[in-house]
């Protein structure tokens, strides 16, 4: 294979895995919508803060989201509303705050990641467990970030 195959090969794998990222992100932010009155960012919200029971600081929140704390600011505001999410004051730090989901909130997100776990199954349904694993692992050789180098 001459560096020009390759190349053009790489760029058709890009296209390949983006429109199957963007087909399956419609269809993710359409059931959301639909069927809990949510968006794809506020279930990504919400997933970072079921994972960190202590809650996080609105700072660790964006930088494990990898969006500006603007974007984080008003999903968080609106959570907060809903009763999903409460903000809990520092005492080391009288600048930041700390988020968590509230009970309400932990168990508003566990029903909402069930379905999602269950659409993604649907979503795939043509890839075997074998299939999966393979494309998982092959992907882990793409570079995480845009700074990384090389592989993982």
């Amino acid at each position: 294979m001459t560096a020009e195959s390759l190349s053009k090969e790489r760029l058709r794998l890009w296209l390949r895995m983006l429109r199957v990222t963007r087909q399956v992100e419609s269809e993710l932010r359409e059931r959301l919508r639909t069927e809990h009155d949510s968006t794809l960012p506020r279930f990504d919200v919400m997933a970072a803060l079921y994972a960190a029971e202590e809650g996080l600081k609105m700072n660790e929140l964006s930088k494990r989201l990898r969006v500006s704390n603007g974007n984080i600011t008003g999903i968080i505001d609106r959570l907060v509303e809903d009763g999903a999410v409460e903000r809990i004051a520092i005492e080391s730090d009288r600048r930041a705050t700390r988020v968590c989901l509230t009970q309400a909130g932990r168990k508003n997100f566990s029903g909402m990641a069930v379905e999602h776990e269950c659409w993604i199954n649907a979503l795939f349904e043509g890839v075997t467990e074998e299939d999966a694993h393979h494309i998982g692992e092959l992907l882990h050789r793409l570079p995480a970030s845009a700074n990384d180098g090389g592989p993982h």
